[in-house]
């Protein structure tokens, strides 16, 4: 049984601890779906003011939805489309303060205002990206993107 407790007052602590939460969670585990699907679990737990944490894989040319918490999402986004697409077609972080001024936003979940999408990378390669949603627009920042960058790097070997 997990039972993690998270100070989401204090973002570099709460980095640092969502971090060494999910190193503990795919220690030892070599399927990257369940992996995957402990951490979007996890980032709910941890992340306040989201509606929606979860991966996209790519595969080929598209993004395909991996796990998730919380609507239904969309399935298939087109490499470079979206901010998920944009992400992983130029291998750069998205942080985007207002969804709605986003060229070419996919809104699989209408009340989404703002997101953060980092690329996982192996080898320098992209394979699958962290999205993360939220109903308040700048919801958020700089230490959230450099947090969840953090969780990339530690993620890219277990997914």
């Amino acid at each position: 049984m997990y039972d993690f407790q998270f100070d989401s007052a204090n973002k570099p602590t709460l980095y640092a601890d969502l971090v060494a939460a999910a190193r503990g969670l795919i220690h030892g585990e070599n399927d990257g779906v369940a992996n995957m699907a402990n951490v979007a679990a996890l980032l709910a737990l941890a992340l306040p003011d989201c509606n929606w944490t979860g991966f996209y894989r790519l595969i080929g040319d598209t993004l395909v939805l991996g796990p998730f918490a919380g609507k239904p999402a969309c399935i298939r986004i087109p490499l470079g489309q979206g901010v998920c697409g944009t992400a992983a077609a130029t291998g750069e972080t998205q942080l985007v303060h207002d969804v709605h001024a986003f060229p070419g936003h996919i809104a699989c979940d209408a009340a989404s205002a703002s997101e953060l999408v980092v690329p996982i990378k192996r080898d320098g390669v992209v394979i699958a990206v962290i999205d993360l949603d939220s109903p308040t627009v700048a919801r958020f920042d700089e230490e959230d993107a450099r947090g969840i960058e953090a969780l990339a790097a530690v993620l890219a070997g277990a997914v």
